[in-house]
């Protein structure tokens, strides 16, 4: 399925795995709190690949940013989707037939950026694109039908992808809870179970 999503297919070939856990000695605040060099690390992993990970991954590099801490001064550390790393501009496509369910930009340090919500009837799952270009949300309207293989949206660049080396986060949600344009990426560990239920691994449903 994950083919669908960039239109080639995903092979050992073209894709890496990416260890962007709390247990890769690699990484530090010296990298993941510098954007430029964020950047030169991944795009060095990668050597010209397209890089993917991270479904529950326990991530240290959400602690450089307030905007994952909670009232109880924990942080949401635990990541719930997929994430695909390669150059900004790459295009995305619909994986499967569905509708606009919602879009919008969430701002701030670490956060989403440009970001679309599809609704899936056939399988009553809702499918996330997070990071994306801001030029992908003009022309979208909710309710918009759009069908499988539809160029989507493009990975978007740092300065508009909430600071990010270019990458799209995908992620399966049960349900929205009522949620527009937006919906938790990231949980923090009390919040696992419940968020591994409602935000299934897409692996599980043989989209990866």
């Amino acid at each position: 399925m994950i083919d669908r999503l960039f239109a080639k297919p995903f092979s050992d070939s073209i894709s890496v795995a990416l260890d962007l856990s709390a247990k890769n000695t690699e990484l530090n605040s010296s990298i993941y709190g510098d954007t430029t060099a964020f950047c030169d690390y991944i795009t060095a992993k990668l050597a010209g690949k397209i890089g993917y990970g991270g479904y529950l991954e326990h991530r240290v590099v959400y602690e450089s940013h307030e905007n994952f801490a909670t009232a109880a001064a924990d942080f949401r550390n635990i990541h719930l989707g997929v994430d695909f790393w390669t150059t900004a501009g790459t295009s995305v496509y619909a994986p499967l037939a569905g509708v606009v369910h919602s879009f919008q930009v969430n701002p701030g340090s670490g956060n989403y950026g440009p970001t679309i919500i599809l609704y899936h009837p056939a399988e009553n799952i809702y499918s996330l694109y997070g990071h994306l270009a801001s030029e992908d949300l003009v022309a979208l309207a909710v309710g918009e039908p759009v069908v499988a293989g539809q160029l989507l949206c493009h990975l978007g660049k740092p300065e508009e992808n909430g600071g990010w080396p270019p990458h799209l986060h995908f992620q399966l949600i049960r349900d929205m809870q009522g949620i527009l344009g937006d919906y938790p990426g990231v949980c923090s560990q009390r919040d696992v179970a419940f968020y591994a239920n409602n935000c299934p691994d897409p692996a599980s449903f043989g989209w990866v």
